[in-house]
């Protein structure tokens, strides 16, 4: 097969055309990489590779990119690389990132429970569900929520009364808000039981 012509694109990419018709688009880092250029004969086997290069090399820009703006962890950006470049390309990105120390999901585990923690006032189990969302082991989510918890000195009934006491300190004037109110901190992932004792605590004045 004959490389007839290379023409560049948007993107990086570049447009080859085998035997006079349009076959492939690559990387165009990559195809220059490779030598091959307009006039070069390539085999079925070699036109593969250059497509797997060109993929691997895109998946890792692409990666790149997604942690630019905010730490993802490893599941995070494998599922946005999979269906665009394929298993290949995806595990290749994941290494380098994993080499160069970009990606680290204990590290992100850590920063994510603590925010949700500390300012959100998620609940111990509503932590750890929402990060094994991002894809963090639910041992490992598990064992940090349960030490910043510990760290913190927040558990569930602190948790609670911080909620009622700034987010929902206006919702608290009625029996119809109240109630709104329980069924917000149970989709937080508090427990009935718990949230009970700690309203309990309170003396409400009806508007």
């Amino acid at each position: 097969m004959l490389i007839t012509a290379a023409e560049e694109r948007k993107k990086g990419m570049t447009a080859l055309y085998i035997d006079g018709e349009y076959a492939v688009s690559v990387d165009t880092v990559t195809l220059a990489a490779s030598g091959l250029k307009t006039g070069s004969e390539i085999s079925d086997e070699e036109l593969h590779e250059l497509l797997e290069h060109s993929q691997i090399a895109r998946a890792k820009e692409k990666a790149l990119y997604l942690i630019e703006y905010r730490s993802r962890t490893r599941k995070e950006i494998y599922d946005k690389l999979l269906p665009l470049f394929g298993e290949t390309a995806a595990d290749c990105a994941i290494d380098r990132l994993e080499e160069l120390g970009l990606i680290d999901d204990e590290s992100f585990a850590r920063d994510y429970a603590e925010q949700l923690i500390t300012k959100k006032h998620f609940s111990r189990d509503r932590t750890v569900f929402e990060l094994t969302k991002k894809g963090i082991d639910k041992e490992l989510a598990e064992e940090i929520t349960d030490q910043l918890i510990e760290e913190f000195e927040l558990p569930p009934e602190e948790q609670i009364r911080v909620l009622l006491d700034t987010r929902f300190a206006r919702k608290l004037s009625n029996e119809k808000d109240r109630a709104k109110t329980v069924n917000s901190l149970k989709m937080m992932g508090f427990r009935w039981s718990d949230i009970k004792d700690v309203m309990s605590e309170y003396e409400w004045e009806e508007e």
